[in-house]
């Protein structure tokens, strides 16, 4: 999409009730919303936040543009259309920063404002953030898997739409690629760009070997040869005599790639082929439906590959199509200003909603992250710190006293003025890693990982049980 302001990118009952506050009195009510996610994507113990640029992006822009109005116009009176012409964005937001490890339950962004503001920004806010840390995880997951060899981005082609394939490259490589194979999301994010030759390319010769010798003319210093077209140890052969002829010219062969077969048995077959005829510096790329858990088999099975090249199961999610980001009121002034907290009750104690502007309080010691603890701006975290897991009386986050912390929200607006400098693209992806590194390898498991201990203040999770009771009671009544 090109245009910049996206006021419109809402769900329409946002507009209804927009509506309905102001007609009510209610609209300038200042509220407190949450952005949050109930369980951690894949079935993992992590989730690394993005999307917060694009974030600051939509609220910098945001405002209603004529043929907006002229639109809406037929669905709300006048004197409506003309306060939304007029509305300039006034909220204060905090957020994770980009890059960072959350959990469930956490507040990736806190909201407060207007409640009529803080409504109209709900779909827009969850779409920046839900799909890009859906993604920045899956490639987290993915170069974890890895070991610390490069993983390339290859899912242009598969990816859900322009707007997906881009949000897609930037969020991988937050979450640890090196490099992607889309050129454009290249250019606009600052990413390295990849790419080898297709099939295509082979089967316009007519000899395989005379298709890699061109190729390798016209690239010398940057050649990685697809050998599979037709038979793979063969097109290994073929492309060990052209990197033998690019040796002969002070040139290396960059990489032979595996698109397809058994890549362990093939990988380990090819890399004797190519020590033994003294091309130990190729690279064996491979691709071909890869994700983390097959990149963590073909590990065990000792493969010999030394880059991955991953599309689909990475822009895509594949096994998990959405991150079940939400965004629920928690607080909101009454006509004295004073601030009454709310929650939303279920059935399930999960969806149970948290109470109160919340802040997180991250812990830990010289080596990792020891866990959080949700507390309340209002109410302070006191010290010496009482907590509670909100889903289990008999357990509590133990501090050691050495332990130290920080706040993970950080102010990003203030009565809508931007106070936060974005970082660099790279930066972001060194916080990721550092967070990664952070955190203990029994979180960053695939199979069955330890859940990170993430707890209230005990003054919190007393106020969230009588407000739990109070709304019971009075539905019995």
């Amino acid at each position: 999409m090109k245009r910049e302001n996206l006021a419109l990118l809402c769900d329409f009952y946002e507009l209804t009730m927009a509506y309905a506050y102001w007609k009510e009195g209610l609209g300038a009510r200042k509220a407190c919303f949450h952005l949050f996610f109930r369980r951690p994507p894949f079935k993992g113990g992590f989730t690394i936040a993005s999307g917060l640029e694009a974030v600051v992006h939509f609220i910098q822009n945001f405002q209603y543009e004529k043929e907006d109005l002229d639109y809406l116009s037929q669905f709300f009176e006048p004197q409506f259309i003309d306060m939304l012409a007029n509305l300039r964005l006034s909220v204060n937001i905090d957020a994770v920063e980009e890059g960072k490890a959350v959990f469930p339950h956490e507040p990736l962004l806190r909201v407060e404002g207007p409640l009529l503001e803080c409504q109209l920004l709900e779909s827009a806010l969850l779409n920046c953030i839900n799909f890009p840390t859906l993604i920045a995880t899956k490639a987290a997951r993915i170069c974890l898997a890895a070991e610390g060899e490069p993983v390339i981005e290859f899912g242009l082609r598969r990816a859900q739409g322009i707007d997906g394939a881009m949000t897609a490259t930037r969020a991988a490589f937050v979450g640890g690629c090196t490099a992607t194979s889309n050129v454009l999301g290249g250019k606009e994010f600052g990413i390295p760009v990849l790419g080898t030759h297709a099939h295509s390319w082979v089967m316009a010769f007519d000899d395989e070997e005379e298709a890699f010798r061109a190729y390798a003319r016209i690239f010398p210093d940057s050649s990685v040869l697809l050998v599979d077209t037709y038979n793979t140890i063969v097109g290994v052969k073929k492309a060990i005599k052209v990197g033998l002829w690019l040796k002969s010219q002070g040139y290396t062969l960059k990489g032979i790639r595996l698109d397809s077969g058994d890549l362990a048995a093939l990988s380990i077959e090819a890399k004797a082929l190519l020590d033994a005829a003294g091309l130990q510096e190729t690279a064996i790329v491979a691709s071909n439906e890869l994700d983390e858990v097959l990149i963590g088999e073909l590990k065990r099975q000792g493969a010999k590959i030394t880059v991955w090249g991953v599309g689909t199961n990475l822009v895509t999610g594949k096994e998990q199509a959405a991150l079940d980001g939400v965004y629920k009121i928690s607080a909101l002034q009454d006509s004295s200003g004073a601030w009454r907290y709310t929650l939303k009750l279920s059935e399930q104690l999960t969806k149970v909603s948290n109470p109160g502007r919340l802040q997180v309080r991250r812990f830990q010691n010289d080596e990792h992250y020891l866990g959080d603890i949700l507390y309340d701006v209002g109410m302070g975290l006191p010290d010496p710190h009482q907590n509670q897991d909100p889903f289990d009386a008999t357990k509590s986050l133990s501090i050691p006293a050495n332990a130290t912390s920080f706040d993970l929200l950080t102010p990003i607006f203030t009565e809508g003025k931007l106070v936060y400098s974005l970082p660099k693209l790279t930066q972001i992806q060194e916080t990721a890693k550092k967070e990664l590194a952070s955190l203990p390898s029994a979180i960053k498991r695939n199979l069955n990982p330890h859940i990170y201990p993430v707890s209230m203040e005990k003054g919190l999770y007393e106020l969230k049980l009588r407000l739990i009771k109070t709304i019971r009671d009075t539905e019995h009544e």
